[in-house]
């Protein structure tokens, strides 16, 4: 049995009559085979691309949260000894912090009692 080859790559049976709607088209598996390697080859650069991009944004993330946990710490500090001294005065005088609060609370009602009663005088 004796194929032909056309010129868009068909083979045909020279002894075989073909309707219109029967063709046979010969395809090389290799061919596909070296597409879709190299289509995967492709997809793991773009994967490798992603993993870098990974790698830098999570060491950028990392710098930035050491510097926020050394922020926090000073912050912790600062407090600290700002509760301290706060402490120390307020032990000094005698002052009780429940007459701070109520004094601070007669302050700003007063003050609001001032604004209200001279803002509808304008």
């Amino acid at each position: 049995m004796a194929w032909t080859d056309d010129s868009l790559g068909r083979r045909r049976n020279p002894n075989y009559s073909y309707n219109s709607d029967q063709v046979q088209l010969r395809v090389d598996p290799r061919d596909q085979l070296d597409e879709e390697i190299y289509g995967l080859r492709n997809k793991v650069a773009q994967l490798k691309q992603v993993a870098q991009h990974i790698d830098t944004e999570t060491k950028y993330q990392n710098e930035l949260l050491n510097q926020l946990e050394e922020t926090v710490a000073k912050g912790q500090a600062i407090l600290k000894i700002t509760m301290k001294r706060l402490n120390r005065t307020l032990n000094q005088r005698g002052i009780s912090p429940l007459y701070l609060a109520i004094v601070f609370a007669l302050l700003c009602f007063f003050s609001v009692y001032l604004y209200i009663k001279f803002h509808r005088r304008t």
